[in-house]
């Protein structure tokens, strides 16, 4: 059985298995967006080109010290 998906880039209809593990989250976490191949691997690409120059910055979440304690 399979699970019609659309690319939430592209708008590309593909198929993929409904018991594996992307399908499930699909299903049960609405928040989960499917990429297919070629937009995913787009994505990649640029990102290690970016990550490369030097200019591409993680902005992590400072932990608050909680004064209570």
């Amino acid at each position: 059985m399979n699970l019609r998906v659309k690319c939430v880039l592209c708008d590309t209809v593909e198929k993929i298995d409904s018991n594996s593990l992307q399908a499930k989250r699909l299903r049960n976490r609405r928040i989960h967006m499917y990429l297919c191949q070629t937009c995913d691997k787009r994505i990649e690409v640029n990102t290690k080109k970016r990550h490369e120059t030097g200019n591409f910055k993680l902005y992590k979440k400072k932990k608050q010290s909680n004064s209570l304690i």
